[in-house]
């Protein structure tokens, strides 16, 4: 009898720290990825509708370009970002530059994220010859350090040409740039923001809406980022956890046809998936002890 009531609060006992362990494991690994900081950078990132036949097919074109994450440094320069199946079947060239790279890098109390696009020019369906932008540089870079005001600065440097007209930006707000029978690109310069422990920088943002030659041959709407960095400072040693950060931009639904152009990371959760593992293991075989010790 005293066997059979101390072995079922035994069970109990298992049943209990394997719960605990799992409940606390999610929470574990959200502060650790806090503790440690994070920064992302991507040199393209594209939001567009192309509607083909009088908008009778909608076809989505997503892409990415050199897009990292990090607590895992990472580090992308594919130079060309190509889309397939809105060109006749063949592949279409998005963007092209002489130099595309971004980097992200989470160490020693410190996040940072940073893109440069030079030399590069970007394409839409509908307008093969025509380039929706140009721009001679473009830089971003954001900087979280751990209990430190995070900085973020983007930069133009050289020409920007727009639907094939050159373009003065200024910080003062957007520009926007038509075109009769092409269509409008509206452009915004350098778009910064900080707060306590997050920084981003948006080189260009362009809001895009064309229809070459009022044709609806391919009508073209959405939005394309250019050379965009982020971070969120990693805590400081002995501080209370954070509260977790918004949620960053979401994720593009296509997928560039270059393996390179894929984003990179997510590793990092593993070492702390199995420490959870080891938790439960360690919660199971404390059990079995107590309820051998109540046999005896």
């Amino acid at each position: 009898m005293n066997a059979n009531n101390f072995r079922l609060p035994a069970r109990r006992l298992a049943t209990v720290a394997a719960a605990t362990a799992l409940a606390a494991g999610p929470a574990s690994l959200a502060h650790a990825t806090e503790d440690q900081g994070r920064a992302s950078a991507v040199v393209l990132r594209t939001g567009l509708n192309v509607s083909l036949l009088n908008k009778s097919v909608n076809v989505p074109l997503a892409v990415a370009l050199n897009e990292v994450q990090a607590p895992q440094s990472a580090e992308q320069t594919a130079l060309t970002a190509k889309l397939d199946g809105v060109d006749g079947g063949k592949p279409f060239t998005v963007l092209g530059a002489e130099v595309a790279e971004a980097k992200a890098t989470v160490a020693e109390g410190r996040a940072e994220a940073s893109t440069t696009l030079a030399h590069a020019k970007l394409h839409v369906p509908g307008l093969p010859l025509l380039s929706l932008i140009e721009v001679e540089q473009v830089t971003s870079k954001a900087t979280c350090v751990a209990g430190e005001k995070p900085v973020a600065s983007a930069n133009l440097l050289g020409s920007v040409t727009a639907l094939g007209k050159k373009v003065t930006l200024t910080p003062s707000g957007p520009v926007v740039v038509k075109v009769p029978a092409v269509g409008e690109v509206r452009l915004a310069l350098s778009q910064t923001e900080t707060t306590t422990r997050t920084a981003a920088a948006t080189a260009l943002e362009l809001t895009v809406s064309v229809n070459p030659l009022d044709l609806n041959v391919a009508e073209v709407e959405g939005t394309v980022t250019l050379a965009k960095a982020t971070c969120e400072a990693p805590a400081v040693q002995g501080a209370p956890p954070a509260s977790p950060a918004p949620a960053s931009d979401v994720k593009p639904q296509g997928a560039p046809a270059e393996a390179g152009l894929a984003e990179t990371g997510g590793g990092s959760m593993t070492p702390y998936l199995a420490g959870g593992a080891l938790a439960l293991l360690a919660a199971g075989a404390g059990a079995v002890a107590l309820a051998r010790r109540g046999k005896n």
